[in-house]
C-alpha cells in the first residue's frame, strides 16, 4: 500500500527574518528546533527568496543540461582543482546500490582569490552561454540561497542557547557549495537505479529547491522505518541539517537519510541544492565548548580529501598522511 507523502513540519521564517515582535523570532526558532531534532528536515515559507529568482534559476539549469555532451565533458568538474563544474551522470555509486546514480550536476561555489589555497574556494567554471541566459541568474540565486543558509545556521545556534555573535567567525569566508541537478525520466532510468541513492549530507545546512510538482525525494524515517515521500511545492524551500551538524550539536540536531526516484516516466526533474558549511578555519559553533578543535575544512577533508587538490600539508595536517 502507498504512503501518505510526510507533513513535514512548515516553518514561516518572515517571523525570523521579517519579526513584528521578539515573540515572532522565539517562536521560529524553537519550531527549528523542534523539527531538526524529530526529522533533520522541515519545509521552508517565507524565506525571502523571490520566486522570479527561482524560476531563472530552473531555466537557467535546463539550458545548461541542454547543452551537447560533448560541450558539457569540456566543463567537467574533475578538469578542476576544487571540484567546480559537471558531473556526467552515472559517476556516483553508493554503499550498497547495485546501480550508480542516475542524475547529472553542476557545481559552483565560493570564489575567494586570498584562500583559494586551501583546495575549497574557487575558481568557478562557467559555460560559453550568454550571461544573462547563466552566469548572471545562477549567481544572483547562489548569494540569496547563501544568505538563506547563513540564517538557518543562526537559528539553530539560538535553538541550542548560543548566541548569533559566534557567527562572525563562522561565517567569515563560508564554504557553499551550489549543486545544480538534472533527473532523467523513468523511461531513461534502468531498472533498480535511483536519481540519487540513499545517503545523508555530510556538511552543515542544506537550502534545497524543487522544481514545482516534480516529485522524487523521499525522506528515512528512523521510528517507523520507511522511506516517506515529501513533496514538491511551489516556493516552499526543503531544509536539512548535515552529519557535521548532528555530530556537533551531539545529536540534539538529526541528520536523515534521503534519496531520489524521479517518478515522472517522459519528463526530467530539476533541483537545486545549497550546501552552506561554514568558514574553513571555524571550529564547533554548536558547542564551543566542545573538546575536539577540528575545523570545518578539517573535517571535509577528512571525508572528501581524496577529491580536492589539496597541499600535502594541508591533507598531514586532517590526518590523512603519515
Amino acid at each position: 500500500m502507498a504512503r501518505e507523502p510526510l507533513q513535514l513540519p512548515i516553518v514561516d521564517l518572515s517571523g525570523y527574518i521579517e519579526p513584528k515582535s521578539p515573540e515572532d523570532r522565539e517562536r521560529v526558532i524553537a519550531e527549528v528546533r523542534d523539527a531538526c531534532a524529530k526529522y533533520g528536515f522541515f519545509q521552508a515559507t517565507g524565506h525571502g527568496i523571490p520566486t522570479d529568482l527561482q524560476r531563472g534559476l530552473l531555466e537557467s539549469i535546463d539550458t545548461l543540461f541542454e547543452l551537447p555532451e560533448d560541450e558539457k565533458l569540456n566543463l567537467s568538474f574533475l578538469k578542476n582543482p576544487s571540484r567546480r563544474g559537471y558531473e556526467k551522470s552515472g559517476m556516483s555509486l553508493r554503499d550498497g546500490d547495485p546501480l550508480p546514480d542516475s542524475k547529472e550536476a553542476y557545481y559552483i561555489g565560493r570564489e575567494d582569490p586570498v584562500i583559494e589555497h586551501a583546495g575549497f574556494y574557487g575558481p568557478n567554471v562557467w559555460p560559453s552561454l550568454p550571461e544573462d541566459q547563466f552566469k548572471t541568474p545562477v549567481w544572483n540565486y547562489y548569494q540569496a540561497s547563501s544568505n538563506l543558509g547563513a540564517t538557518i545556521w543562526e537559528i539553530l545556534l539560538q535553538g541550542l542557547g548560543h548566541p548569533v555573535s559566534l557567527m562572525d567567525a563562522f561565517a567569515k569566508r563560508p564554504m557553499v557549495v551550489m549543486k545544480m541537478i538534472r533527473y532523467p525520466p523513468q523511461a531513461k532510468t534502468l531498472p533498480g537505479q535511483f536519481g540519487v541513492g540513499a545517503h545523508t549530507d555530510f556538511g552543515g545546512v542544506t537550502v534545497l529547491l524543487q522544481e514545482p510538482d516534480r516529485h522524487g525525494l523521499e525522506v528515512w524515517l528512523e521510528e517507523s522505518q520507511a522511506w516517506v515521500p515529501v513533496q514538491a511545492a511551489k516556493d516552499v524551500y526543503i531544509i536539512n541539517c548535515g552529519d557535521m551538524i548532528m555530530k556537533w550539536s551531539g545529536g540534539q540536531y538529526k541528520s536523515a537519510k534521503h534519496r531520489v526516484i524521479n517518478k515522472a516516466d517522459n519528463e526530467s526533474r530539476l533541483s537545486c541544492a545549497t550546501f552552506f558549511h561554514g568558514d574553513a578555519f571555524a571550529t564547533n559553533p554548536l558547542n564551543p565548548q566542545d573538546p575536539n578543535k577540528d575545523t570545518v575544512g578539517q573535517l571535509l577533508i577528512k571525508r572528501f580529501g581524496n577529491q580536492f587538490s589539496l597541499t600535502s600539508g594541508l591533507k598531514k595536517e586532517a590526518g590523512l598522511l603519515a
